[in-house]
């Protein structure tokens, strides 16, 4: 094996062939070099590149891992590989996130499912209309059954692997037992619109899986070798599907680190990671702690912060980069003077030459970013916050609409938001009587109506289904009239114009798959899209997130706020919180730096409304005040020598 420059524990991951395989990876340990270079390895050992199946959890990461596999295998002149299949996709491994894996495997499994091919993928928009839909088809009060918290029930329950029918409470149990009713009816909304949610994408894949043998072993045998990203994540279902794939052969390889397990609010079981080598005999295990991202003094904050945890595998990181700066404190009297010294230190550190990429401002609750975003507004430093995703543009959003009406005709949802858009003449009355069957109750005129629109939907159908992706974009947006009432309009409807064009020029990366795959993995990435998709626009700008949104990201500078009792960790009304996840996303937080960390706190905060003081948090003490530089302690508005401005 070529040595490609790796410790001794990453070559022994990497030279690794068959049987299970479990590598507990220290954040900025070079997973996923270690994974790629592994793959690489097992097709130069003579497994075909399409036999290995590898899956993590973010677009981001799979596209990165996806690139890397490529790259290696093609700059690699022991490999063979024709530009054929480099051009197809076909000799090559299947790199893809469980829930487009699950997308793959239910289109090709369709009619054994007795689903559409096409069908609709249910943002979490699209199931709060579907639960609020359900609760009044119920005469259900919305106040008492809380649409989003009916919601993540469900979607709990999906993620352990329980379906509607499944769903039994004590008829005592008032509560649960209507919930199970409005689950069911939630279920029929689906149903009749052709569609599937989140969760669905893994449970009626795993459900594929278990119930048809001939099905499940078409899939062991497809996929002789399986590799899973960031294990620590997996819930019940995913970790069902792995054991379904991989089958008795056990040729899997998973890639964890339970000190950053931060998502056990949506499922994701740490028992998966603790357990694997009981539910996999005769697993190799191995350490990989050697960090190439943080400096010392980062690493040593992070190590004294995780080594509390109880409910983890035993390892420390440590680095061989430099000893690095101190991590700097900063008390400041409020929200607003805590976001001024973040602004300005960032401001600092730009006009020094750092990249405002490169610099992250992590929070532990989405309310906190307003004050910030004010902050850096008003001192025109610039700056993006994750989450503002590029296919949540209204102006996306309905072209996409159109497109996937004009495969599924079922969808109400995207029928409905684009019957009127751009305005056709047609009410409320008359999309009623359509969704009810009952267009001949119309007058001719609506009648009409409706038709043209179906013929619309008719047309941009075929173009879907026979012409390249990005050319269906361009006959969509012309054919269904948004091109003309948006270049005759304002400014701003003008610059949706340019991002539908946008929209084309995206769309022309599938142009080379046959154009019913090409628009079917355009809609699919479109619904699967997360936050971090969003990082590559407006790319030279610092960057606002929370903790959650950080994970598998890096900067070289960091700062962490609001690291007060109650906030960070965090204190949920109402909810049981976790004190050893709150560690670990704090551990995240840490290491997501490489040279620099800023924490800082406030005395004051407005919380809801209303002032409160605040006790800074216990992480902050754990660090210990030999790695910690105070910046500033905190003076109250009267001593202060400028007055505080309300951004």
């Amino acid at each position: 094996m070529t040595d490609f420059n790796l410790n001794k524990q990453q070559k022994e991951a990497v030279a690794h062939e068959s049987g299970p395989l479990m590598i507990l990876a220290g954040a900025g340990a070079g997973k996923t070099r270690v994974i790629t270079l592994r793959i690489l390895t097992l097709i130069k050992k003579g497994i075909a590149p399409e036999k290995i199946l590898a899956v993590t959890f973010t677009n981001k990461a799979a596209k990165e891992m996806r690139e890397r596999v490529l790259q290696l295998i093609d700059s690699d002149s022991q490999i063979n590989r024709p530009v054929a299949a480099r051009a197809t996709g076909f000799g090559t491994p299947y790199v893809a996130t469980f829930h487009s894996l699950g997308v793959i495997l239910l289109r090709e499994n369709a009619r054994e499912l007795g689903i559409k091919r096409h069908f609709t993928i249910f943002d979490r928009a699209d199931s709060i209309r579907a639960v609020k839909h359900a609760l009044k088809h119920l005469g259900l009060d919305p106040k008492q059954f809380e649409p989003r918290t009916v919601l993540s029930v469900i979607s709990r329950s999906k993620a352990d692997g329980t379906q509607a029918k499944d769903y039994h409470a004590d008829i005592a149990d008032t509560w649960r037992h209507t919930l199970g009713r409005i689950w069911v009816e939630y279920e029929a909304r689906l149903e009749k619109e052709g569609a599937l949610d989140f969760d669905d994408l893994l449970l009626k894949t795993y459900i594929l899986l278990r119930d048809n043998k001939e099905v499940r072993e078409r899939y062991q045998n497809r996929w002789s070798h399986v590799h899973v990203d960031e294990y620590q994540d997996t819930n019940k279902v995913q970790f069902a599907i792995t054991q379904l794939l991989v089958g008795k052969k056990a040729n899997l390889c998973v890639v964890g680190d339970i000190d950053q397990n931060i998502y056990s609010w949506r499922g994701a079981n740490l028992a998966n990671l603790l357990a694997f080598e009981e539910e996999f005999p005769g697993t190799t295990l191995v350490l990989l702690e050697e960090n190439y991202r943080s400096t010392k003094n980062i690493l040593t904050a992070a190590n004294k912060i995780i080594e509390k945890n109880v409910k983890r595998k035993e390892k420390t990181l440590f680095t061989n980069n430099e000893e690095g700066e101190l991590l700097s404190l900063y008390s400041a009297y409020s929200e607003d003077d805590e976001a001024r010294f973040i602004v300005e230190k960032a401001q600092g550190l730009i006009d020094s030459g750092a990249a405002p990429k490169s610099i992250a401002i992590l929070y532990r609750a989405n309310f906190q970013s307003r004050v910030l975003e004010q902050a850096f507004m008003y001192a025109g430093v610039p700056y993006q916050v994750l989450g503002t995703r590029f296919f949540d543009r209204r102006e996306v959003k309905d072209v996409l609409s159109y497109i996937r009406a004009s495969l599924n005709q079922d969808s109400q949802g995207d029928i409905a938001r684009i019957i009127g858009t751009p305005p056709r003449g047609i009410g409320k009355m008359t999309l009623a009587k359509m969704f009810e069957g009952n267009e001949h109750e119309l007058s001719p005129a609506a009648q009409r109506k409706v038709a043209d629109f179906k013929g619309i939907l008719s047309a941009i159908r075929k173009s879907a289904l026979t012409e390249r992706p990005s050319e269906t974009i361009r006959f969509t947006v012309q054919k269904s009239g948004l091109e003309v009432k948006l270049k005759g309009g304002t400014e701003e409807e003008r610059e949706r114009l340019e991002n539908i064009k946008e929209l084309a020029t995206l769309a022309s990366k599938y142009d080379s798959m046959e154009p019913e795959e090409g628009i079917e993995r355009l809609l699919e990435d479109a619904a699967l899209a997360t936050d971090q998709d969003s990082l590559e626009k407006n790319n030279n700008a610092v960057k606002l997130m929370t903790v959650h949104a950080s994970k598998g990201l890096e900067f070289n500078t960091v700062f962490i706020t609001g690291l007060e009792e109650g906030l960070f960790p965090h204190e949920k009304m109402g909810e049981n919180v976790d004190d050893e996840e709150e560690r670990r996303l704090f551990y995240v937080a840490l290491t997501r730096a490489c040279k620099k960390v800023f924490l800082t706190h406030a005395v004051v905060r407005t919380i809801y409304g209303s002032q409160s003081m605040q006790i800074a948090s216990q992480f902050i003490e754990d660090i210990g005040e030999d790695f910690l530089e105070i910046q500033n302690e905190y003076e109250s508005p009267h001593e202060r020598k400028v007055d505080l401005i309300d951004f």
